[in-house]
């Protein structure tokens, strides 16, 4: 089993809840989780905090949604710095990443590993 492997899912949101291409933010566990669909990619939901630690404020699910250099990003409102979906590197600010949450699809459901 790798770090990123867990054993147990949980539902968080519907499908329904999901915007194509955008981000939307969900609650787990007293956190909030910035959840981004894009459809056409594989795999298709990521999730990382809604915390932008550079602006110091839970704002990075109403980020835009880019491509550098072939690494998916999230730019945040804020200050622009750009996190990385699959890793949540801060790419102008290695310093400060933000913690990734796995998810995938089942159904209707958005699952999260816990």
């Amino acid at each position: 089993m790798t770090s990123f492997e867990k054993s147990t899912w949980l539902p968080l949101c519907k499908t329904s809840d999901l915007v194509p291409g955008s981000g939307v933010c969900a609650l787990f566990e007293d956190q909030q989780i910035a959840i981004f669909y894009l459809p056409e990619e594989a795999p298709q939901v990521y999730g990382l905090s809604n915390w932008d630690p550079i602006g110091k404020a839970n704002v990075l699910s109403r980020g835009i949604i880019g491509d550098i250099e072939g690494k998916l990003v999230v730019a945040s409102p804020l200050y622009k710095q750009h996190f990385e979906l699959a890793t949540g590197q801060c790419l102008e600010d290695e310093e400060n990443p933000v913690p990734v949450f796995q998810l995938r699809l089942e159904d209707d459901q958005v699952m999260i590993a816990a």
